[in-house]
């Protein structure tokens, strides 16, 4: 599994943080940007992981800005891609498993460090459900591009 990262400057220090994280567990990254606390354009570097999500490079992308909305608005307008800000276990668990969204949008000013990784870690492990009227839904939501 490759997973894309990708961030503002109000999210660059969580982004490392995670793609520290990831490397630990032997998870490969592609880091996407933004390399520094330089102000930056967060819709940039939103469509950077989303396209590499979309191109078949990663398998899932995670972006993180001061409060995860933004990148989350961004991402939702590239076809293909199913973006959800989460700021608890259960909202990251159920957007896997109900939604099968493909980014995770994370809020530096809202989630810590810690709870940070606990959200990647549901999410990325957990997989989607494929009930029938679950994967009705995403299809919907997919011809709404």
């Amino acid at each position: 599994m490759t997973i894309a990262l990708g961030s503002d400057n109000g999210g660059y220090q969580l982004k490392e943080f995670i793609k520290e994280f990831l490397a630990q567990k032997g998870i490969a990254v592609k880091d996407c940007g933004t390399y520094s606390l330089e102000r930056v354009d967060y819709p940039v570097y939103a469509k950077a992981v989303c396209g590499a999500v979309t191109g078949g490079e990663c398998e899932m992308g995670i972006l993180c800005c001061g409060t995860g909305i933004g990148m989350s608005m961004a991402a939702n307008k590239i076809p293909g891609i199913r973006a959800a800000v989460c700021a608890d276990w259960f909202s990251a668990k159920m957007t896997r498993e109900h939604n099968d969204a493909n980014v995770l949008c994370l809020g530096a000013r809202v989630t810590g460090d810690e709870a940070a990784l606990t959200l990647v870690d549901v999410f990325i492990n957990t997989p989607f459900s494929d009930e029938e009227r679950h994967a009705k839904r995403v299809a919907q939501i997919m011809e709404l591009d």
